[in-house]
């Protein structure tokens, strides 16, 4: 199967972004690099931080969408 890239939707988008920047504010770690003068520009806002991450494909969640023969497609 060929490596497509995936489009996401805006509330698959959503839903992304808000679950990570709850991770991140419970206290999960970056899974991008920032340096303490960028955080503090962003003023340690998780959904900054979480859109950043969405952004540079670094988001550990995965979409999982219904195939129309009842499989599922995951798409991390």
């Amino acid at each position: 199967m060929a490596e497509e890239e995936m489009n996401y939707t805006k509330y698959e988008r959503a839903r992304m972004i808000g679950a990570r920047a709850l991770q991140l504010a419970m206290g999960a770690p970056f899974m991008i690099k920032l340096s303490k003068k960028e955080i503090e520009d962003m003023k340690y806002n998780p959904i900054k931080i979480a859109t950043l991450e969405f952004e540079k494909k670094l988001i550990p969640i995965a979409i999982r969408r219904p195939l129309p023969d009842t499989r599922r497609k995951a798409e991390a």
